[in-house]
């Protein structure tokens, strides 16, 4: 832990939350701009949570896979999906950060700029006072401390809770498992997501689309147990648990969006809404944003935000589609039948899911993605497409996982 100097200069940059994307932004910085002066905060007393972040090859360019190498702990040439009509396993490779990979990285890479154990009681736009009174200038301050909440966003909600563990015998499981929806789905689209970290060592993850927020950890870590007894394999140890609820936008005003935080801190990551529409990842869109940030010479607060600002907006404006998606799997489908829109999206060519993932879909695709008899009501199908004014709560009724 670094105690936190009041340097008689202003920084250039306070980034406030150590967690991916002001991680991310701050290796990058260290890598590339040793001119930069600034300083990554966080309130634990360790950077980097309690998360797995994991992305496929295809999702980042060579300055992102160059600055994320360093943080990688687990990686796979392929993965497999399962559904009740389909099973099949993609080429490609497939990788997994770790929050205690991240964690050291970021000690190694930033030493003294890194300050741990050092909560905030006001972050605004040039200052952050801490806890313990002393107050902290920069010219500009990021926000990078998780998702807000925002009545000019209609979301649906991926929940999860996951655990690591140790199996009393080798498990056999050589790639990941992305989708095992072969599961019950108890209300939402519910499927299990499997990592194999070492001949004796899963992460099983138990994942749901649902309507609402909710997120009963008892039911899933029981859930979790059941699957893995399923499976033909034995617990001899949970050995870490994590859980979380990421927002899956189906309509909203990203003007409006930003405007709320006019005259504050710069929010960055997923409180800057940089994360995959449809899946929820968001480790592609913070790279992408370390890249940006790295090029700028004017660290005055209103030029970092113009820039953050114009990037998230311009992310916004390309993926409409994957929102028009997003409603027609929340609002058309029923929810315990959501299974059959994705059976029917791991049906397609393997080059189009890959760019799927990546966002970086063509015409072409998009119109392969909606082409053909819908797995959902064709009438609903159309009204939910149809559907971009939507703000705030799901417009069906919120359903929990039960």
């Amino acid at each position: 832990m670094n105690p936190v100097a009041n340097p008689a200069e202003p920084l250039d940059l306070l980034l406030v939350g150590a967690g991916l994307a002001n991680g991310l932004i701050a290796l990058h910085l260290a890598a590339h701009r040793p001119d930069v002066r600034f300083a990554l905060l966080e309130v634990g007393d360790a950077p980097g949570g309690n998360h797995t972040w994991s992305f496929h090859d295809s999702d980042l360019d060579a300055a992102g896979h160059a600055l994320l190498v360093p943080c990688v702990a687990h990686r796979w040439p392929g993965y497999g999906v399962r559904f009740p009509q389909r099973t099949r396993r993609l080429a490609g490779g497939y990788a997994s950060v770790t929050s205690e990979r991240f964690a050291a990285v970021l000690r190694e890479r930033l030493g003294p700029r890194l300050h741990c154990s050092a909560p905030s009681a006001q972050v605004e736009a040039t200052r952050v006072v801490l806890q313990d009174g002393r107050t902290l200038h920069a010219r500009c301050v990021l926000d990078g401390r998780g998702a807000r909440a925002s009545a000019h966003l209609a979301l649906g909600f991926q929940s999860f809770v996951g655990q690591e563990v140790r199996t009393q015998a080798p498990h056999g499981l050589a790639e990941p498992v992305l989708m095992d929806a072969t599961v019950a789905q108890h209300g939402a689209y519910r499927f299990v997501y499997v990592l194999p970290l070492a001949a004796d060592r899963l992460l099983v993850e138990d994942t749901y689309y649902a309507d609402g927020d909710a997120l009963d950890a008892a039911a899933l870590r029981a859930r979790i147990g059941a699957y893995v007894q399923q499976q033909g394999w034995a617990i001899a140890e949970v050995l870490r648990e994590e859980r979380g609820v990421l927002p899956i936008v189906l309509a909203g005003d990203a003007q409006d969006f930003w405007a709320e935080s006019e005259g504050g801190a710069v929010p960055v990551g997923l409180a800057a809404g940089l994360f995959h529409p449809t899946t929820g990842y968001s480790l592609p869109d913070a790279a992408r944003l370390a890249a940006r940030i790295g090029t700028l010479q004017d660290w005055s607060h209103a030029q970092v935000r113009a820039a953050v600002r114009a990037h998230a907006l311009a992310a916004w404006d390309d993926r409409g589609f994957f929102r028009m998606l997003n409603r027609m799997l929340f609002l058309a489908a029923e929810p315990t039948e959501r299974w059959r829109v994705m059976q029917r999206f791991y049906g397609l060519p393997a080059p189009l899911i890959e760019r799927f993932y990546a966002a970086r879909l063509t015409w072409a695709d998009r119109l392969r993605l909606v082409s053909g008899r819908p797995p959902v009501p064709l009438l609903a199908a159309a009204r939910a497409a149809s559907a971009t004014g939507l703000r705030g709560a799901p417009a069906t009724p919120r359903r929990h996982p039960a």
